[in-house]
């Protein structure tokens, strides 16, 4: 059973027994708004325009930034968090982009693995519909365990979305929602660091 987040609260990565989960999947998805635009003779047609979002996992440790995996680099130094590729459109139902984690193959010196959105073409959140980051058990047949909708269109171009934090207990997930302005996840790691 999924659970629906809200901005800042947090969800242990649990399985539905109590154990922790070895490997999960962080999902972007997003919807482009149609605008009505006018035509040369007064008509009217309905415009979708390509918008090139890219998913990127900031790795934190000892308050800075070891690691960064994004659409060119698309692997960890450890090799525990992999990116599935860059969606160029946003086209298509379901998950855009994805990451996954190998919670147990992550190197001990990680404390945190930040998810962050940008928009690499340079548009902004006011052109973007039905955005959402989600996490799934990739052990179990892709099950969604907690949704977050990324809500309040703006003029921001980037938004740092949620975060996996190791913990005493295991790992947890929790909602951010921190809008920001960039066209990199480089340009996303201060924002990054403030809200841990």
């Amino acid at each position: 059973m999924s659970i629906s987040l809200s901005k800042g609260q947090t969800v242990d990565l649990r399985k539905q027994d109590g154990g922790n989960l070895s490997r999960v999947r962080m999902g972007l998805g997003w919807d482009v708004k149609v605008v009505t635009k006018k035509t040369l003779f007064g008509g009217s047609k309905q415009v979708q325009r390509d918008i090139d979002l890219d998913a990127s996992a900031l790795v934190i440790g000892g308050g800075r930034v070891l690691d960064t995996v994004y659409f060119g680099k698309l692997r960890s130094s450890d090799g525990a968090i992999q990116h599935t590729g860059d969606n160029l459109t946003g086209e298509g139902e379901g998950d855009d982009e994805s990451i996954v984690v190998d919670l147990g193959a992550v190197h001990g010196s990680v404390e945190h693995i930040v998810f962050v959105v940008n928009s690499y073409s340079g548009e902004n959140f006011a052109e973007i519909d039905n955005a959402f980051v989600r996490v799934v058990d990739s052990m179990a047949q892709d099950t969604e365990l907690a949704r977050f909708q990324l809500t309040g269109s703006g003029t921001h171009t980037a938004l740092v979305m949620a975060r996996v934090s190791r913990t005493p207990a295991g790992w947890n997930f929790t909602a951010i929602g921190a809008p920001g302005n960039g066209r990199t996840a480089r340009d996303l790691e201060p924002l990054a660091l403030s809200v841990l």
